[in-house]
This record gives structure tokens, sequence and C-alpha cells, in this order.
């Protein structure tokens, strides 16, 4: 909360943590007002700017979200897991909006970020689908699949799933499939 007074900067955090608290009783509208009215007066404030973003994202007012997200990650200021999740909920939003290139960019420059954040590998998974990319993103499901499940069933088989995410294509003994 740059550029203001002490008084309005802790009035803004604790209008902030009330709209928060508004969205998570789901009290969705009544929050986006209150983050609304914060980003006119705060319109540096990254923190408000995400949860701006969130609100409209939870009210399924995506194409609405996508400045809020932008506003959030373009600055330092968030934690790491509020830039991790205003990252995601943007290559998100752009995917669900069928921005897919957008959503490739976003979400692979997040995850060379955070690499080791299994949710955005795996939207990223979906956007490549969407981006007509299906091979990659199948690969990079498969690899999270391998690296994160806990099955029994996918354990005995990680070597399997790992050899296969690496080359989907691989038809063994066959020099050329075609």
């Amino acid at each position: 909360m740059t550029g203001h007074g002490a008084s309005d900067a802790e009035q803004a955090r604790s209008l902030l943590a009330g709209a928060v608290r508004l969205r998570e009783e789901g009290r969705r509208e009544e929050a986006r007002t209150v983050l609304l009215d914060l980003r006119e007066r705060f319109p540096e404030d990254v923190a408000i700017a995400y949860q701006t973003a969130w609100v409209h994202d939870a009210l399924g007012r995506e194409a609405e979200a996508v400045a809020h997200y932008g506003a959030a990650v373009a600055r330092p200021g968030l934690s790491e897991e509020d830039r991790r999740g205003a990252l995601l909920g943007l290559g998100s939003t752009y995917r669900t909006l069928g921005r897919y290139p957008e959503a490739v960019a976003t979400l692979s420059g997040a995850v060379a970020e955070f690499p080791g954040d299994q949710a955005l590998r795996t939207f990223l998974a979906m956007a490549l689908y969407n981006a007509g990319r299906a091979h990659d993103g199948m690969r990079l499901l498969l690899t999270v699949v391998a690296e994160t499940s806990a099955d029994p069933d996918l354990v005995a088989y990680r070597p399997a799933i790992e050899h296969y995410a690496r080359d989907l294509d691989a038809v063994e003994g066959v020099a050329d499939p075609a």
C-alpha cells in the first residue's frame, strides 16, 4: 500500500482482510464491491489486485479478472505463495478464455520460476493441449503423475511411465513405424 498515509494503509489492510473473509464465506459479490473500491484507491497494490482477480474468477467473470491478475504479477510485492497463485490464476484464466498462446506463455514462465509446483505444471499441460500441443501436454502430465503419485498401482509402473513420458511415440523393436 504505497503512496498513502499510515492510517490509509492500515484501513486498506483491514478492508482487504474483510474482503477476503467475505469471499471465503461465499459472499463474493460483496467482496467484489469492497475490492473494486480498494483497487480504485490503491491501484498499485499487488495484494489488492490479486484478491480482486481471484474474486472475479470465483464469480465466473474471467475476462474482468485478467487485468487484475496482470497488475498483481507486474511488480514485486506478493508473497511467494500469492505470486504462484496469481500466475496460475492468470494462466488458467487465459486458457478458460481461449487465449491459449498467452496461457502457455504465462504458465511456462511460472513453471520456470517455480519448477517444483506440480499444480502449475498440470495447468501448463492443459494449456499445451488446448494450444494444439497435445504431445507436449501429455508428456508433462505423465511426468507429473510419475513424480507425485503414491498410488501403489502407479508406483509399480513408474519407470515405464517415466520412459514413455520422454518419448510417447517410441515403438520398441521397430526402426521406423511409418
